[in-house]
């Protein structure tokens, strides 16, 4: 099963392109904080503290940086602008590194089995969900692997609708049954299919109501007992898909979700149209579960698999 060459030149501009709200709008702050200092003091460290928390990094996680930036400096000594930079991408890079988001290849690459790759899909309406997923759909296909979608969300009938939209524009196939259907037969008829036709990717869509409601968490459960009925270790992956534009609320859909059921990574879309970009720290740090992707605009190639270091280096501003 195929796959792309490491963060390439194009892959950085989308990336620097999509993160640029953020950067101008909150970490650009950094500087103009820094200017005429010839060493961090008391003010600086209260004004990084408001630029991170006004960025949705989190108060834990901000006070957590800035613990870890004063310990650097009274270690390296503090010289110029640049050089704090250099530390605070540093360290960053590290707090994201100690919670497992440590992507070391580009690819949209897969581990060979006789079974399909299944990945479940949860979150609220309109934090991007279906949208993720017909992307991912595109990427795994490009890189070299069979896909199919099923429409588990069976309760609206624009879900479906849209799923069969992004099927097509990925060029997969989509698995559905009428309105109202039992989401895990779905589910299950889906891994079938996938299962006697030797497809290497199975990406499953689920209802996204509320995520407070017990039937939801529920439901989710339900459905991955059923797929273990076809793929014994089904899903592989709960990706949970939050809008990074939502901020804090971001954080407690997440809480949610992680309390209710087995997340084990996570998907942060819409980074390009807000200042909020921070979120994607912060997340990280409160939940230590792996940021597995960014969505970064609307196109169908604007979904990347997320890499710490040229994420922070792009806040920055760093070439």
């Amino acid at each position: 099963m195929g796959f792309f060459n490491f963060f390439s030149k194009d892959k950085k501009e989308t990336l620097d392109r999509g993160l640029e709200r953020t950067k101008q709008g909150v970490f650009s702050k950094i500087t103009r904080a820094l200017a005429g200092k010839k060493t961090i003091d008391d003010e600086f460290l209260d004004n990084l503290e408001e630029i991170f928390i006004t960025s949705d990094v989190g108060v834990e996680t901000t006070l957590k940086i800035i613990d870890r930036l004063q310990k650097r400096v009274a270690r390296d000594k503090y010289v110029n602008t640049a050089e704090l930079n250099e530390l605070l991408c540093e360290e960053i890079t590290e707090l994201l590194a100690e919670n497992n988001n440590d992507a070391t290849t580009d690819d949209f690459s897969i581990p060979k089995s006789d079974n399909p790759h299944v990945i479940m899909v949860v979150g609220v309406n309109g934090v991007g969900k279906t949208t993720t997923i017909g992307k991912l759909a595109s990427q795994f296909k490009k890189a070299g692997n069979t896909v199919m979608l099923g429409a588990a969300d069976t309760f609206r009938a624009a879900a479906v609708e849209q799923l069969d939209v992004w099927g097509a524009r990925a060029g997969v196939p989509v698995v559905k049954q009428k309105l109202g259907a039992d989401p895990a037969s779905v589910a299950f008829d889906t891994l079938q299919s996938a299962k006697a036709n030797g497809i290497d990717v199975v990406i499953i869509d689920t209802a996204g109501r509320l995520h407070n409601k017990k039937g939801l968490m529920d439901e989710l459960t339900k459905i991955k007992n059923v797929m273990q009925k076809v793929v014994p270790d089904a899903p592989h992956e709960v990706l949970l898909v939050l809008d990074g534009s939502t901020g804090q609320n971001a954080f407690e859909q997440a809480r949610q979700f992680v309390a209710a059921t087995s997340v084990n990574e996570l998907a942060i879309t819409k980074l390009d149209g807000t200042a909020k970009g921070g979120v994607v720290i912060g997340i990280s740090d409160q939940f230590k579960i792996p940021v597995k992707y960014i969505g970064l605009g609307e196109g169908i190639d604007d979904l990347q698999v997320f890499h710490k270091k040229e994420f922070v280096e792009s806040l920055f501003g760093k070439k």
